[in-house]
């Protein structure tokens, strides 16, 4: 992708009354913990004509951040060690890059149902080497001479989850669009929900009841953690495949009619997590004894007792682990299969979500170092999780909300995905209605795929 030019500035609200949580330093909870430590990429296509200038997106951004302190903010670690959020009013690093022609924007639209494009993280700002210190939010706008405008931008995880980062941008687009008014302030109405601590409240004592010590967290040493092969990074591809809304209908019709229980709600997450996990395992040729899980990220806000709001701007997600044997995966009807994924999340319920908090809290109470599941290997660039898989939807999310004046985003990139079995569901860039699916695989196993991904036998 040719640049013409590319600047990058510190950004960072001015308040003329301090926020309340202005210089405080905020524990993180026990589920930022267990979150990925690292800035996740996420990438907006909107072509022409472009929504606002510039300078017009950078004032809707400071008052948006204004309202979540914790994005200008600073991750820290206290003197025991302990990693903090610092709402210090660092800012948040800006990237403005004017593109040469619209041709690379075109190839960006177009990239569903065909092998992602190489160049996709270049649309959004390198990931600082050094975490601690660094900027929490980064921001880039590449501006087309076709007149079209892709935002790019990597917040890390430990500040908010994407439920929570998607309800960011969408307060930040209704900024955009209604403009600046010197009488509302410096914070939008409502504001969202802050209170972090609310997440992870501990009974009395705590007791936990669940063994989180071999699922959301290893015992300092890798205890619990699953072991997985590495191969070179660029041995594993990422593939764009779009799944039409007559597609995804069909599929839901075939579920609920063979699964047994036609009046069963089957979402679209789950009939396209069982036709996915389907086709890649066959696609993967494993041995039918073998088995096989799904890592299922999950949304705990309205599941915990009681339940949290859902503009908590934070961390509050989970893990559910569907597992079957290859063979049974493989005969099952897609009802069974869907059975299996809806049955095993359910159980991430009020109960396991008060036993994961209180477990935090035990472990914080005896000086115990937990080391983060989502830490290990399973992020490392050519990590290849076969006979496994790893999944996160965001077709829940707001992204439709982020219309800064001209419409939504057309589009909805994941970012580079270098790890095998990893995959992430968004709502179709390609097909109004459908689902694209961003997946890594190993290249022996890409045209196998390719070739049943779309077969429903």
């Amino acid at each position: 992708m040719e640049v013409t030019a590319c600047t990058t500035t510190m950004v960072k609200p001015v308040y003329t009354t301090p926020h309340p949580l202005a210089g405080e330093k905020v524990p993180l909870t026990v589920f930022d913990r267990a979150a990925f430590n690292i800035l996740v990429p996420i990438v907006l296509v909107y072509p022409a004509p472009a929504p606002p200038s510039n300078r017009a997106l950078k004032e809707g951004l400071l008052r948006a951040v204004a309202a979540h302190p914790h994005l200008a903010g600073r991750l820290a670690v206290d003197d025991q060690g302990r990693p903090f959020l610092h709402l210090n009013n660092e800012g948040v690093l800006v990237m403005e890059a004017t593109m040469l022609s619209g041709d690379d924007m075109e190839a960006v639209l177009l990239a569903g149902g065909v092998v992602a494009n190489d160049h996709f993280s270049e649309l959004y700002p390198p990931a600082p080497k050094e975490k601690i210190g660094a900027p929490v939010l980064h921001v880039k706008f590449n501006r087309y001479k076709c007149g079209g405008l892709i935002i790019g931008m990597i917040c890390h995880h430990r500040v908010a989850d994407g439920h929570a980062f998607s309800t960011f941008l969408a307060k930040w687009a209704t900024l955009v669009r209604a403009g600046h008014n010197d009488d509302d302030g410096d914070f939008i109405a409502p504001p969202p929900f802050l209170d972090r601590a609310a997440t992870a409240v501990p009974r009395s004592p705590p007791a936990p009841v669940f063994d989180h010590r071999a699922v959301e967290f290893n015992a300092g040493d890798g205890h619990g953690s699953r072991s997985y092969a590495v191969v070179p990074a660029d041995k594993v591809k990422n593939l764009t495949v779009t799944f039409t809304a007559e597609f995804v209908a069909e599929l839901k019709l075939k579920a609920r009619g063979d699964g047994g229980g036609g009046a069963v709600r089957c979402s679209t997450f789950q009939c396209l997590l069982a036709h996915v996990w389907k086709k890649v395992t066959a696609a993967r040729g494993l041995s039918p004894e073998e088995f096989t899980q799904v890592k299922v990220a999950v949304n705990c806000r309205g599941r915990a007792d009681p339940p949290l709001p859902a503009d908590l701007f934070g961390n509050m997600v989970l893990w559910a682990f569907p597992r079957l044997e290859v063979g049974e995966l493989l005969r099952s009807s897609y009802g069974r299969v869907v059975a299996a994924i809806r049955d095993t999340v359910a159980r991430v319920d009020a109960e396991y979500i008060q036993s994961f908090v209180d477990f935090g809290a035990a472990a914080d109470a005896s000086g115990e170092d937990l080391a983060a599941a989502a830490a290990a290997a399973a992020t490392a660039a050519g990590t290849v999780l076969s006979p496994d898989l790893e999944v996160d939807s965001w077709l829940g999310f707001e992204f439709d909300r982020a219309d800064f004046g001209t419409g939504p985003p057309r589009a909805l990139l994941a970012p580079d995905i270098p790890v095998d079995g990893l995959m992430v569901f968004v709502p179709s860039g390609a097909a109004r209605g459908g689902v694209d699916l961003f997946i890594g695989l190993v290249e022996g196993h890409v045209e196998e795929f390719r070739k049943i991904c779309y077969s429903m036998d």
